[in-house]
């Protein structure tokens, strides 16, 4: 899981469980205090009522009515008793609700002076009125109608309230880290395509100092240190490379002038051949060395549009020279877009390199020195392939094949050091191409040169 999914997964989740329970505080809180103010609402009323029948000598009908009247107006389906010091019943409202008590309820009364309890859909409060002359006895019943529904409704509202706000927190919060992440998306844009070719590449920073710019800082210091170790190892090589062919050039015309020396035995003349062909195999590979040190960013500057076809037969040209039994078949696809696709923009040197080492490799492990080149295009992009027959590669030799120094088991017996796709895929980065191989059937390598 990114960053970005994390944080936004861990605040909406927090967001989700803070809100929950504070609706379910509020619900709980609301619930009691309904409790609370229906309790006081019941109290009130029988208090009411007992001190009428302590205050008024004479009860009759009229006063019992007015009191029934007085009960009903005030509370939803309301039942209220009254007994004695001895227990007996001396009021009773006239509607026809029932509670359900007995003497030990009384009891309870005369012990605690109060009691409050749910009975159903009922809630039953009594109460223990003490008099100088009478003690009294309270049991009111009512149902807290408007109250259950302004609870009710207050739940619905917490409920839709937290389905609803927790929908826009998990959507406002995904856009918004996502907005504050996306700095961090542009630097690791930025940094993404940062190869060998590229190192000079730095982060544009802001004026605001926060972690990302911090980070941005630190690795374009980072990246300093890695450009100068980087260019004073290719210095090295490049300086070391210049050096040594001074001496192997010296070396291999002096074995040449004694080979040709008629004084020279035709033992002396094998054994300097020999050494002759190692001394040329070094000079090679220095000079792959050499080219591996010079590719860079620069070598792009200024460049010009080239034809491609023209500088795939100069490097067949180039190839016949040094190896004229190799035989190369070409074959060049019809299409309106491919005059345009052969305009290649780049280093016209460095891509003859490329494909004349791509038709080395070809000949040089083909079965039949032989090799077949085709020129198409795909997605009006231009295509280069080269076929030839031979051994193929296994799996670990096809994903190392474009490493410095690698060689297949097919390279047995055939001299090389195994620089010239390196070189290749060098030259093609460099110019923002690709290169891949491929055995689309037994016994047949395929490397494809893709241009943008």
């Amino acid at each position: 899981m990114t960053l970005k999914n994390r944080i936004s997964l861990l605040v909406s989740l927090l967001f989700t469980i803070l809100f929950g329970l504070a609706s379910t505080l509020i619900f709980v809180l609301y619930s009691n205090f309904r409790k609370e103010e229906f309790r006081d609402r019941l109290e009130i009323k029988a208090l009411s009522n007992i001190k009428l029948l302590v205050n008024v000598k004479e009860v009759d009908d009229q006063l019992l009515k007015m009191i029934d009247q007085n009960s009903i107006n005030k509370l939803y389906d309301e039942k209220t008793l009254v007994f004695d010091s001895n227990y007996k019943l001396i009021y009773s409202s006239i509607d026809d609700a029932k509670i359900n008590w007995s003497i030990n309820d009384l009891k309870y009364l005369k012990k605690h002076k109060t009691f409050f309890k749910q009975q159903g859909n009922y809630e039953v409060y009594g109460v223990f009125y003490d008099t100088k002359d009478r003690d009294f006895y309270a049991l009111i019943s009512a149902t807290d109608d408007y109250g259950k529904r302004k609870l009710l409704f207050l739940r619905y509202t917490l409920i839709v309230s937290y389905i609803f706000f927790t929908c826009i927190c998990w959507v406002l919060t995904s856009f918004m880290v996502k907005k504050a992440m996306n700095p961090l998306n542009i630097f690791h844009q930025k940094i993404k395509n940062i190869n060998e070719n590229n190192l000079d590449t730095r982060v544009s920073l802001k004026d605001n100092k926060n972690e990302i710019d911090l980070i941005a800082n630190e690795f374009n210091f980072m990246m300093d240190r890695i450009e100068i170790s980087y260019q004073k190892q290719k210095d090295f090589t490049a300086h070391a490379s210049h050096e040594l062919r001074t001496p192997l050039s010296r070396i291999t015309s002096q074995i040449e002038n004694v080979v040709s020396d008629p004084a020279t035995s035709d033992k002396g003349k094998s054994f300097l051949k020999v050494i002759l062909s190692d001394v040329n195999q070094l000079t090679q590979l220095i000079h792959s060395l050499l080219i591996l040190s010079k590719i860079d960013n620069k070598d792009r500057e200024n460049n010009e549009v080239h034809r491609m076809d023209e500088i795939l037969f100069s490097a067949i040209e180039n190839l016949n020279k040094s190896f004229p039994d190799f035989v190369i078949h070409f074959e060049m696809e019809e299409s309106d877009s491919l005059d345009s696709a052969l305009e290649i923009k780049g280093n016209k040197n460095l891509l003859e390199i490329a494909l004349g080492n791509v038709l080395k490799n070809a000949c040089i492990y083909s079965e039949n020195k032989q090799a077949k080149v085709k020129i198409s295009t795909q997605n009006n992009h231009l295509v280069i392939s080269v076929y030839n027959t031979g051994e193929t590669l296994n799996e670990i030799e096809q994903e190392n094949l474009f490493q410095p120094f690698m060689r297949g088991t097919n390279a047995k017996g055939t001299s090389g050091f195994g620089l010239g796709l390196r070189i290749v895929q060098r030259i093609l980065t460099l110019h923002n191409c690709t290169i891949t191989y491929s055995i689309p059937e037994k016994n047949t390598n395929l490397f494809q040169l893709f241009f943008y």
